[in-house]
């Protein structure tokens, strides 16, 4: 699945192999991040009700973390490596994706949005995390922390989701047909090669 690193040796029976983040490059990955990835999964801590050790990983359908059999995802690989013990606590306080869901607790507080004249709050879903006014949701950009979300930035996030779908402040968003359209440009697979690196 891409590039990867692996420690060369012959004498294994089987060679310890581990996958290049998607924002890493087989060029320029340097020795200390290599056996890191090889280290995987990564112990955060330990769950202080059951003493289960919480480990961060990768998988075939992204991040996650793990606490004996119960699982949630990340947003973003990185976490894998950044992820503390307080935030894995936080992300498995929310309750789990599947089957029939249960409304997403708000992780902050934004105050009333000055436009839709309703209280803001940021949560996180299924694809991420994102801020809602009850009407609508505006997904929060990868590259900012909900630690230095303020609330400013969040109403911009709404007035630009709601200048999007052409709606006035506090209109809810229509919802979405039953029937989708289907694309008619063929599907392509397209076959990624591996790239090897030695961790010497």
């Amino acid at each position: 699945y891409g590039p990867y690193v692996l420690i060369d040796d012959p004498d294994a029976k089987k060679q310890k192999t581990a996958s290049l983040f998607k924002t890493m490059s087989a060029e320029t990955i340097d020795l200390e991040t290599a056996l890191r990835l090889l280290a995987l999964p990564r112990v955060i801590g330990q769950d202080p009700e059951s003493g289960v050790d919480i480990t961060a990983q990768n998988g075939k359908f992204g991040p996650y973390l793990l606490k004996a059999k119960e699982s949630r995802s990340l947003q973003s690989e990185d976490q894998i490596f950044d992820l503390d013990l307080a935030g894995a606590l936080e992300i498995f306080a929310q309750p789990k994706y599947g089957g029939r869901r249960t409304a997403a607790t708000p992780l902050k507080e934004f105050g009333e949005d000055p436009a839709a004249k309703t209280n803001v709050v940021a949560k996180s879903g299924q694809f991420g995390l994102y801020v809602t006014d009850g009407a609508i949701n505006a997904t929060v950009p990868k590259d900012e922390p909900l630690d230095e979300l303020t609330p400013e930035r969040a109403f911009e996030l709404l007035a630009i989701r709601r200048e999007k779908l052409g709606l006035e402040p506090g209109q809810p968003a229509p919802k979405a047909s039953k029937a989708g359209r289907r694309s008619s440009a063929p599907a392509r697979t397209v076959k990624k090669g591996g790239t090897r690196k030695k961790a010497e």
